[in-house]
């Protein structure tokens, strides 16, 4: 689903064969940005207001056609039957949801159009739909660009030495343990997040996304949160009187279990593109924003990439030219891997063993003698 129907670059047969557990190189390469910017066609680089808004109406007109089938027929269905609609519902809502949330964050990048406003306008609106607080997202996300695998100033998922982490860690290095940590994470790890910085990196202070005073941001920045906070609080206060007119449980059928799986997704589109056994962080003495950019992973969601406006399997080029749009960004992914060989990193395990075996495999990271600033994950204790 998504307009324009892009598919995803076919893996060569040497792809196929390559081991992605084999760690990346971890030394300079021996290329810059600028060799990695020559080889790809020109037009990858422009953004087309008309093309990027066909996005956003596809999606759109999906949203409103799943409600309207779910809103207008379900309550006529025998009451087995409209579980099994309801149930149907919720993921494709959800997933489309996830595409709509996806075209903010291109707003966020200003890949959506050649005009910042209109950029700002869209994402916010759309960000506020799915009570993200769309300035203050945008801003932490920046950093989380500008700081990519630095173990001290990237913003998401930073890793712990094992010397940081919590005394109970270990107890939950089992299955139930991974289970119960892995639902947690799935449907409170946004919320969590964005209230209580979890999973970002430390500050001195407590950071919050709603608080336009807090560390996460500068004075520049601070009039735009408020704008952000009040859209999400306006937002609320619709689904109130929603929930008053309709009632909750409606409300949580229609909308608020679809939030539910575009949270998860999100999540957990995040934690792979950067939770790796092959990728390597790195410490201040190591670090540089090349190395970092490029210790991410390009995953295969299946028709879901389509769906998810290939933000899955386009993350390494969207790491190195953010400002790129997504329907680009296939095309540049294949014109980028013959120069960055065994640079680029690619896992075609299907999404949902991938989560089950990262959430095993990568508990903390160390380094390796004698590369003491180069941070890999382990798992054992």
């Amino acid at each position: 689903m998504g307009a324009g129907g892009r598919l995803s670059v076919p893996a060569t047969e040497a792809e196929e064969k390559k081991n992605p557990l084999k760690r990346v190189p971890y030394s300079k390469p021996p290329f810059t940005v600028g060799d990695i910017k020559k080889i790809i066609p020109p037009h990858c680089f422009k953004r087309s207001l008309l093309r990027s808004f066909s996005y956003v109406v596809y999606d759109l007109f999906l949203v409103f056609l799943f409600y309207y089938i779910a809103t207008s027929y379900f309550h006529l269905l025998p009451s087995p039957f409209s579980y099994l609609g309801w149930s149907v519902y919720w993921i494709l809502q959800g997933c489309v949801c996830t595409g709509v949330w996806v075209i903010a964050h291109e707003c966020g990048h200003h890949a959506f159009s050649d005009y910042q406003w209109v950029d700002d306008t869209v994402g916010l609106i759309l960000h506020s739909t799915l009570l993200v607080p769309y300035f203050s997202w945008k801003y932490s996300h920046r950093r989380h660009h500008s700081n990519t695998g630095s173990l001290e100033r990237d913003e998401v998922f930073v890793p712990k030495p094992r010397s940081k982490l919590s005394w109970f860690t270990k107890y939950l290095n089992n299955p139930p343990g991974r289970v119960m940590t892995l639902v947690i994470t799935l449907t409170l790890g946004w919320p969590l997040y964005l209230a209580f910085n979890v999973s970002g990196r430390p500050y001195d202070r407590f950071a919050c996304h709603y608080d336009p005073h807090g560390p996460i941001y500068n004075d520049r920045e601070r009039l735009q949160i408020y704008i952000s906070d009040v859209c999400v609080i306006a937002t609320s206060y619709i689904l109130y009187r929603v929930a008053l007119a309709q009632g909750l449980v409606w409300l949580t059928c229609v909308y608020g279990v679809p939030l539910l799986i575009v949270n998860g997704f999100l999540v957990l589109i995040t934690y792979l593109q950067h939770t790796h056994p092959s990728l390597p962080h790195y410490d201040s003495s190591e670090w540089d924003w090349l190395r970092g950019a490029l210790a991410t992973v390009d995953r295969d969601y299946g028709v879901l990439n389509n769906v998810f406006h290939n933000i899955t399997d386009t993350h390494v080029a969207h790491h190195l030219f953010s400002t790129m749009p997504h329907y680009h960004a296939m095309e540049a992914t294949k014109a980028i891997k013959p120069l960055l060989g065994e640079y680029y990193q690619s896992d075609g395990t299907p999404f949902y063993k991938a989560m089950w075996r990262e959430a095993k495999e990568c508990l903390y990271v160390e380094p390796d003698e004698p590369n003491k600033g180069v941070f890999w994950y382990k798992n054992k204790f």
